[in-house]
């Protein structure tokens, strides 16, 4: 029987830059490489001077988020003959959003930031011939060969859908008569766009070991609430602010989100809950994602197959260059990145326009990290105080805040449900505080007495 071996490379217990490697049977693989979202340069990255350079047999990919996916081409780098492993969905978006990382830090470089780029355009195309997308549902081998029931292998790697965005993917691996889940990011309640999670059921084979993520372990889900509910709350709070004249800026993930809300307002224009001629705003990179959805929305897991986003929602895109000469307007929605409103992004850049206008509103419907201009502004609420950005004063805050949840990760109920079902014989924590990870650690040690929950320290590898 294998051990697995694993070292946390995220750094700290947070949602940060998301990696993790995994030892068995004489092969090692590293999970996901991602990047911080509130640091920069080298700081943003994950731990990857613990891994020997050149040791790793393969990279295996959860989906294409940035703190899964953003220090990528470093860790390629350090590791030039690994296979890159993903789901096509995946594959299409990461080039993306890796293009994406190169001009964020390419502008950052040109205002003056003493962080240099951490990688090019050249390097992340290069690269991009080393990923190696594999379907849903087949086993593989560490070469990328496809295992079929007689074959022999010493490890193993099989997707499953995780239900989060497109093209997220659950990893299990096999080694030596012994199995590990890594969840990646997972929502295991439908969303618009994507059907929730299809994860392994271990019903025929056990789960040693389970690397779960946390997001939302700290906080319960409302009573009675469901999806739809939460819809027709935000078409009511949409319609009392165009009633008063105003616009709403959401402030959304260009990843995942954008193409979520465009699925939810093309629903509520179907159902006569906003206008048709009501305009729609959306930022370039979301529009440039939203096509690799529209592309892909009959090849992969989809609640409206037949529904294309850019054409039948026809969103106006705006850019760096147009966004001067956009007029904040009664009755439109502006569905701008980043989620965060990290500064010199659209939604920081259009907050500032709306903060001093009580009959506009600003809607927070996913995550935001707490110390982000977003989680302060949430924070701070109709009345507080707020400062967008260095180069901005602090001002009184007169526009509508309010707050949904359309999370896409899923609740500590969903994940408590699922871990019980599954009955891993260890498990850890990961994505999450150490309250979020101590209150779901806490919900595995009482639901199955016979599971060792372990709370590895960053950076330390232990035996599985």
């Amino acid at each position: 029987m294998s051990s697995f071996f694993f070292t946390n490379l995220t750094g700290a217990l947070e949602i940060g830059s998301n990696c993790y490697s995994i030892e068995t049977g004489g092969r090692r693989l590293v999970l996901d490489s991602g990047s911080h979202p509130k640091k920069a340069g080298t700081e943003a990255l994950p731990r990857l001077d613990l891994v020997k350079d050149d040791s790793v047999d393969a990279i295996v990919m959860s989906h294409a988020h940035q703190d899964h996916l953003g220090s990528l081409p470093v860790a390629m780098r350090r590791h030039p003959r690994a296979p890159v492993f993903m789901t096509e969905a995946t594959r299409q978006l990461g080039g993306i959003m890796l293009h994406n990382s190169v001009n964020v830090m390419l502008a950052e470089q040109t205002a003056g930031s003493v962080h240099a780029p951490l990688y090019a355009h050249r390097e992340v195309d290069s690269g991009e011939r080393r990923w190696l997308a594999r379907p849903v549902g087949q086993k593989f081998d560490l070469s990328g060969e496809r295992v079929g029931p007689r074959d022999a292998a010493d490890v193993t790697i099989e997707f499953s859908d995780a239900g989060h965005i497109l093209g997220s993917a659950g990893t299990l691996i096999r080694s030596g008569g012994r199995t590990l889940f890594y969840a990646g990011d997972v929502q295991f309640d439908d969303q618009n766009v994507s059907p929730g999670a299809t994860f392994p059921d271990f019903a025929d084979e056990p789960c040693d070991v389970m690397i779960m993520e946390s997001t939302y372990g700290s906080r319960a889900r409302p009573e009675g609430f469901t999806r739809a509910g939460e819809t027709e709350r935000l078409a009511t709070a949409i319609e009392k602010v165009f009633a008063r004249g105003g616009c709403v800026l959401m402030p959304l993930f260009a990843l995942g989100k954008t193409q979520e809300f465009l699925t939810i307002f093309h629903g509520l224009r179907t159902r006569g809950r906003l206008s048709r001629e009501c305009p729609i705003y959306i930022g370039g990179l979301g529009a440039k994602l939203t096509g690799v959805y529209d592309k892909l929305a009959k090849k992969t897991p989809r609640l409206q197959p037949h529904l294309d986003l850019l054409n039948d929602v026809a969103p106006f895109v705006v850019s760096g260059q147009n966004f001067a000469d956009l007029r904040m307007k009664p009755r439109r929605i502006f569905a701008l990145s980043s989620g965060m409103m990290t500064e010199k992004t659209l939604s920081n850049a259009f907050a500032r326009q709306f903060l001093s206008r009580p009959e506009n509103a600003i809607f927070f419907v996913g995550y935001a990290d707490p110390e982000s201009p977003a989680g302060r502004l949430r924070a701070a609420g109709t009345g507080g105080k707020i400062s967008l950005g260095a180069d901005h004063p602090e001002e009184t805050v007169r526009c509508e805040i309010s707050a949904f949840n359309f999370s896409a990760h899923a609740a500590r109920e969903s994940i408590r449900a699922y871990v019980k079902r599954a009955k891993p014989r260890k498990i850890i924590f990961v994505h999450g505080d150490p309250e979020s990870c101590g209150w779901l650690a806490a919900a595995a040690r009482a639901d199955l007495p016979g599971c060792e929950v372990l709370a590895p320290a960053p950076g330390v590898r232990v035996e599985l």
